[in-house]
């Protein structure tokens, strides 16, 4: 695929969503400027995509600082035009109710819900003069309702979908595709897996029960081509197993 003059900025660019996002959108001939908390970690991703001919940029970011969000997002935009920000920060955490420290909840909100605040408003700082663009918000099943030891990442997930609403209606009419995406399931990750193998003591998983982050990735590439008359604001996506 040829170059673009075109960037994607990838505000927590993790192991698996977001290194698989990063490689759908260099495949594409996207720029791809990549943020995460500990940016040596970004190494590997950044070599594989720059092996395959494409570009990748990797950065230390913390989403919670706005100095930084801002800086990352300059420098991207000034390598090429972002064309789409997809904003994927995590902070699934899962506290008993009396055990939720204050500091846990304030941190987990500043993750999960201020941090995309701040993503999108810069990111859209900058789209809005050239009426175009796509800003992407990464949600869960907790940002529809709350489980039990979920308050504080709920509470934060919730936020976020509050503000990707808000987004939408708001600078859709200025050409800027807004979106939340609801992961409704298990991705398939080292931590989910793990997690999987304490509850019923064995590593076995059927085909499909966990989603492969490339199907992830695959979706909001898809959402970004999405012609601006059938734009999709909210999409919940999970196995075709998955009971829901």
């Amino acid at each position: 695929m040829a170059s673009r003059n075109a960037t994607v900025a990838l505000i927590g660019a993790g192991d698996y969503i977001g290194a698989a996002i990063a490689r759908r959108f260099a495949a594409e001939g996207y720029s791809v400027f990549a943020g995460r908390r500990n940016g040596e970690k970004l190494e590997p991703l950044v070599a594989e995509i720059t092996a395959t001919g494409g570009t990748c940029i990797g950065r230390s970011l913390d989403a919670r600082k706005e100095e930084e969000v801002t800086a990352f997002l300059t420098e991207a935009d000034a390598h090429a035009p972002i064309e789409a920000c997809i904003f994927n920060v995590g902070a699934n955490v899962n506290f008993p109710i009396l055990e939720t420290s204050e500091r846990v909840f304030r941190k987990v909100w500043e993750m999960a819900c201020y941090s995309g605040f701040l993503a999108g408003r810069e990111a859209a700082r900058l789209m809005v003069p050239r009426g175009r663009g796509s800003i992407f918000f990464t949600g869960a099943t907790a940002s529809m309702r709350g489980g039990s030891g979920f308050a504080a990442f709920a509470s934060a997930k919730f936020g976020l979908r509050a503000v990707a609403q808000s987004m939408a209606r708001e600078l859709g009419p200025k050409n800027i595709h807004v979106a939340h995406l609801v992961i409704d399931s298990g991705v398939d990750t080292a931590f989910v897996r793990d997690l999987r193998r304490k509850r019923i003591g064995s590593d076995a998983i059927e085909p499909d029960e966990l989603m492969d982050p490339a199907s992830i990735a695959e979706t909001y590439w898809q959402l970004h081509r999405q012609p601006r008359d059938a734009w999709t604001h909210e999409l919940d996506i999970r196995p075709y197993g998955e009971r829901w």
